[in-house]
């Protein structure tokens, strides 16, 4: 059975049974018969009738009903709840609607005849029960349900609907049926069974809902939805999901959800049938009319007040559905113009998933029951009446671009005034929520409106959005660049790009040198000692010779810098010498260190010199060590004291410290210079980047959102050029088999177009469009026809002409103005009509009426009969003379006239002969005895007519 809803609409008492509305009109109660007559007193499921009653009358359907049902049957009273094994039925002139599982009763608004009671109260059903909603559409006339019907589908419930061909009138069940929102087309006697399977299926679905199994299965059905429509419903609502696919499952009579999944892939049409399914398109006009009202008294004037003339304004309606929310933001917008009477351009983007709604909305036609929802005041100006419903007028529906977008991965439009997005986040997950609300404040300028559903919110992103009316949910933007960055690092609000590049600025390695083979040869012309070669900044790129003696791998991490690696007593000397080679191109030759090798100091010589590479430039160096030997002593030396000797290395050894004391200040200090001077120069680069990033960004984000506009913009062109296309061919093939001539000209009588019929009259060709006619010769003389052409546009009265064309031919000329949809004259439209043949008639009939005068004056009798010797035509005088009359003598054979005094052999014998022989007598002798005028002797005359064409033999019988 039912569960509890869980959302803030729920009930405030737990509904464990369906509540099935159920509605009829015309036909109704032998419909209710059928139905309740297999319902079982314990089916466990309340009833809830919707019959269209008499106002002004008692109904007796709660008596008539009872005896065809042993549920007990009731007669709904306000704040009544509603109890299962129940049958509850509506009161005369009363409106019902259900309010947590208690029915609300409310005397009628509108006037019989203009209100639809079973919309009303399914639509309330609805949004009481939501996905548990089951609603019943039996025999009646007209549409109401229709919408109701919508509304139940809408929220994931399960419409019934009677076949129509078992209904007493079809009006009903079948719009339901063509409008696409019946789950089973059944008699009504056969519904019980499906509402069993319903309930069934609901007590599984609960008791299996968390199964892994489910779950898995659900998962492959949604693989199969993404592999084919390309979208993803994943992260969506998980109820909603399930539901809306137990329900496709439901219509099918599949109970298992493996089952179901092999059924979509042997059916791809299933595929597309459950993507539109859980599209979940339900809207409806001025949906929440309070808030609409917010919207136009204060919202509007809010955003409106500093617009000036001919501004835009512009307004994204996601998830738009067929358009009624759009339609009325527009036609609140035209309202506000006129009453503020201020102008300014008005941008609707109006986009949703489904292409089938996007071209009922582009169509703009919507049924009769949208009355309920739009005041007469508003019907009677934005809308006109036609066959097919209510269509929007021409001011209205171009202020709005209908076009297919993904609200979840496509770019948004942006630099908009007002943001609708209402009835649609509560059908995603929560992740994708966090994704919509950024990206909408994204859309918005500063300080613009953003307008969800009463159930939807703006959720933590609280830095976004100010509360603007909390109870309709309106949020005003505020001015942050928070949003900015959460969208641009979201990939799936983002459009991907078809391929990836580098950025121009990446440093490629130079080309690698050999130096096994170039190295030798340097090193040669130096006679070449232990040596390395070493970048300008010291780090090693070529060992030649044992090196062991003066370098040794620094402790820490790996390096190959000659100055970490330098042993004792070379470092400090090694740095100098590099620093002057790198900085002046100095030479260092022979500098005499002191290093200390296996636990003692030897005496080795250093050069330092800077050395071309192999496109000629010095950035590299050239490092050699050598060992110096120790010097002979000399065969007269004077013997210094142990202190002297050991001052005197002391002084060497502090001079070179000095030295490289100094050095290393000099070096440090140019060092941090430098590092200060690019520090300073990183922190301007970088904050260049930053803003040069940002800037990008937003560039990219302008750029695919004009892109997107542009996208919608040429969507909405090319379904308007589709119907244009669709419209000019219909045009040609009217104006091709017509058989009118007709010529169109503007206002200065150039030729717009023509048929070919027209040539009869002006010789045109396909090259004369774009021409005056005056410059045109006519076949025959019609040229003050261009005199009467103008003076319809200037008076916009009608012309109308007969003119004789030679060769028996006649046409109708007609001149009347040509006027826009706008009912804008901009010219005229001549037209020729062949009335040849009405003129001959006409001719043709006066000719007969001369005929028959001059036939009357005739005295003699006679007679005219066709093939078969029927009376065709008679004289007076033949009347007269044999006491007959037209009446019953015309279409008569003339063997059965009178008393059939002419029935003799006689004149058998005389007609027989005509009519065979085809023998012409005169003066041919009848006697015969009349009953009323006695005897009489006859001078007859017969001769065969045969017409030109041989259809019509007629025969001419005259008497004395």
């Amino acid at each position: 059975m039912t569960a509890p809803k869980k959302n803030s609409s729920s009930t405030n008492r737990a509904i464990t049974f369906p509540i099935v509305g159920i509605g009829a009109s015309a036909g109704g109660l032998e419909a209710f018969e059928q139905f309740f007559h297999a319902i079982p007193a314990d089916s466990g499921m309340a009833f809830v009738l919707i019959p269209h009653l008499d106002p002004s009358h008692a109904s007796l359907l709660v008596d008539i009903l009872q005896r065809a049902t042993t549920i007990p049957v009731i007669e709904a009273e306000d704040q009544m709840s509603v109890r299962p094994n129940h049958v509850y039925i509506i009161p005369p002139n009363r409106d019902m609607e259900i309010l947590h599982g208690e029915l609300q009763l409310s005397v009628p608004a509108t006037p019989r005849g203009q209100r639809l009671p079973i919309d009303s109260f399914l639509r309330s059903l609805a949004e009481d029960q939501q996905e548990n909603a089951i609603g019943v559409i039996l025999s009646g006339t007209g549409s109401d349900g229709t919408q109701g019907a919508r509304a139940i589908c809408g929220m994931g419930g399960i419409t019934l609907v009677q076949e129509p061909c078992t209904a007493k009138y079809e009006g009903m069940p079948s719009s339901v049926i063509h409008a696409g929102y019946a789950t089973h087309v059944l008699p009504a006697d056969k519904m019980w069974g499906a509402l069993q399977f319903c309930t069934h299926q609901f007590s599984r679905h609960e008791a299996t809902r968390s199964t892994a199994e489910k779950t898995s299965g659900i998962k492959r059905v949604l693989i199969q939805l993404r592999s084919i429509t390309g979208h993803d419903f994943s992260l969506y609502k998980q109820s909603t999901i399930h539901r809306r696919i137990e329900r496709r499952m439901f219509q099918h009579s599949i109970d298992d959800i493996e089952v179901y999944v092999r059924f979509l892939k042997e059916n791809p049409a299933e595929v597309h049938t459950l993507f539109r399914e859980l599209l979940i398109n339900v809207t409806s006009f001025f949906r929440d009319p309070e808030a609409f009202t917010v919207l136009k008294t204060e919202v509007l004037p809010y955003l409106c007040k500093d617009k000036i003339e001919d501004s835009p304004f512009r307004v994204w309606v996601a998830g738009c559905s067929t358009g009624e929310e759009a339609y009325s933001i527009a036609i609140l917008l035209r309202e506000l113009m006129d009453e503020t009477r201020q102008e300014f351009r008005v941008q609707i983007y109006s986009t949703d998933l489904d292409d089938e709604a996007i071209s009922i909305a582009r169509t703009g036609v919507y049924a009769d029951n949208i009355a309920q929802d739009i005041t007469p005041e508003r019907l009677r100006r934005f809308f006109t009446k036609d066959d097919g419903g209510y269509r929007i007028k021409k001011e209205i529906r171009e202020m709005v671009v209908f076009a297919i977008q993904n609200v979840i991965k496509d770019p948004p439009f942006t630099k908009l005034d007002l943001l609708s997005c209402r009835n649609l986040m509560i059908y995603l997950g929560h992740e994708l929520q966090s994704k919509l609300i950024p990206t909408f404040h994204y859309a918005l300028k500063p300080d613009g409106i953003l307008f969800l559903s009463p159930s939807e919110g703006i959720g933590n992103h609280t830095e976004l959005f100010a509360v603007y009316n909390r109870k309709w949910k309106f949020y005003r933007a505020l001015q942050t660049r928070a949003s900015t960055q959460i969208v641009i690092n979201s990939p799936s609000l983002l459009t991907e790009t078809g391929g990836s590049f580098a950025p121009d600025n990446i440093i490629k390695p130079s080309a690698k040198i050999n130096y096994a083979d170039y190295a030798p040869k340097l090193l040669a012309q130096f006679f070449a000692p232990a040596s390395v070669i070493t970048d300008l900044k010291g780090d090693i790129l070529f060992i030649h010779g044992d090196t062991g003696r003066y370098l040794r791998p620094a402790p820490g991490h790996a390096t190959l810098n000659i100055i970490d690696m330098a042993r004792e007593g070379l470092n400090l000397e090694l740095r100098s010498a590099i620093h002057a080679a790198a900085s002046d191109n100095t030479l260092t030759l022979s500098r005499e260190l002191q290093v200390k090798t296996n636990g003692g100091f030897s005496a080795i010589s250093l050069g330092v010199r800077p050395l071309p590479d192999a496109t000629g430039s010095y950035n590299q160096l050239l490092i050699s060590f050598q060992d110096i030997a120790a010097p002979k002593p000399p065969r007269k030396r004077t013997i210094k004291s142990a202190e002297a000797q050991r001052i005197e290395e002391l002084e060497r050894d502090l001079l070179y410290l000095k030295e490289s004391y100094q050095i290393s200040i000099e070096e440090q200090q140019a060092f941090n210079e430098e590092l200060k001077s690019t520090n300073e120069e990183m922190q301007s680069t970088n904050e260049e980047l930053q803003s040069t990033n940002e800037e990008l960004e937003t560039s990219k984000e302008e750029l695919q959102s004009v892109n997107e506009e542009l996208i919608t913009v040429n969507s909405e062109l090319q379904a308007k050029i589709e119907q244009l296309a669709d419209m000019q061919n219909d045009m040609k093939n009217l104006l091709d088999n017509i058989s009118v001539g007709v010529i169109f000209l503007d206002r200065q009588l150039i030729i717009r177009r023509f048929t070919r019929e027209a040539s009869r009259i002006y010789r045109l060709v396909a090259t004369d469009v774009g021409r005056s006619l005056n410059d045109i010769k006519s076949v025959v003389e019609v040229d003050d026809l261009l005199v009467a052409a103008q003076q319809v546009l200037e008076s916009l009265i009608p012309f109308e002409r007969e003119i004789n064309i030679g060769d028996d031919s006649w046409i109708l000329a007609r001149i009347q103005p040509y006027r826009t949809l706008d009912n804008m004259i901009d010219g005229v439209v001549l037209t020729f009509t062949d009335i040849s043949a009405r003129i001959k008639a006409i001719v043709a009939q006066e000719a007969l009426q001369v005929a028959e005068g001059i036939v009357n004056t005739i005295r003699e009798p006679f007679v005219v009969l066709d093939s078969e010797l029927n009376v065709i035509f008679a004289s007076d005088s033949f009347y007269v003379q044999f006491q007959l009359t037209p009446q019953n003598s015309i279409n008569q054979s003339i063997y059965q006239l009178g008393n059939r005094q002419w029935d003799t052999p006689a004149l058998h014998e005389l007609m027989d002969g005509v009519l065979l022989r085809d023998q012409s007598v005169e003066n041919y002798m009848l006697e015969y005895d009349f009953p009323v005028t006695g005897h009489h002797k006859l001078l007859i005359n017969t001769r065969r007519i045969v017409s030109k064409t041989g259809a019509l033999q007629m025969i001419l019988l005259s008497m004395e």
